[in-house]
């Protein structure tokens, strides 16, 4: 009896804290990619100002000066560019995992509203230990 009783409060207890295991997964998850984008994105416009500081340690005369102007302004145009992309996909990025809260929110949501339609019905809700979500 009091195994039959201890099964129920660890499936109960597996149940309720379901829902929140999910969204720090998700939430890590999320956490996770936006870092590494952003070192990788960190990494790229560090390495555009280096090279520029070497190309600026390399001018002798004022031809090199001219050229350097001009490949500056180049750079410049490239940089806002890829600021633009960087900025675009971190966008993608918040909507996708906005679509994921949704559906997480979703699927809880129904979980408990069937599980309240069980308790109301007299039966033993059913413990889930799985989520329907796919892992990533």
């Amino acid at each position: 009896m009091q195994d039959k009783m201890m099964d129920a409060f660890n499936a109960q207890t597996r149940q309720m804290f379901e829902p929140m295991r999910q969204l720090n997964s998700l939430m890590l998850s999320n956490m996770e990619k936006m870092t590494h984008y952003q070192l990788e994105a960190m990494k790229r416009y560090s390495q555009m100002g280096t090279e520029r500081l070497r190309q600026a340690a390399d001018i002798k005369d004022a031809e090199d000066l001219r050229a350097f102007g001009t490949q500056q302004a180049e750079m410049m145009q490239s940089l806002s560019q890829q600021m633009q992309e960087d900025a675009r996909r971190m966008g993608e990025m918040s909507l996708e995992f906005s679509e994921e809260m949704k559906s997480l929110f979703s699927e809880a949501g129904q979980r408990m509203s069937d599980n309240v339609q069980a308790a109301a019905k007299g039966q033993t809700p059913t413990a889930t230990s799985q989520s329907s979500r796919p892992k990533k």
